[in-house]
């Protein structure tokens, strides 16, 4: 029966292991995106590709001078 036990506990320090090597990598992605639209609410990184998306998508709008370079 040690075999059983063994592949067991060897079941088990995998899931473990794998577990930790996987996870959310939303604070990452929560750290790197910095400003968002007010518009659409869609996060950019920084404040030009912020001015690029208003070109883009909202050319009807102005940037906001708060937001702009």
């Amino acid at each position: 029966m040690t075999r059983g036990k063994q592949k067991i506990e060897a079941q088990k320090r995998n899931a473990e292991k794998n577990q930790k090597s996987k996870g959310s990598q939303l604070e990452a992605r929560a750290v790197a995106l910095k400003s968002s639209c007010p518009i659409c609410k869609v996060q950019l990184a920084n404040s030009k590709q912020l001015v690029d998306h208003y070109a883009s998508k909202h050319p009807k709008e102005k940037v906001p001078s708060e937001l702009e370079l």
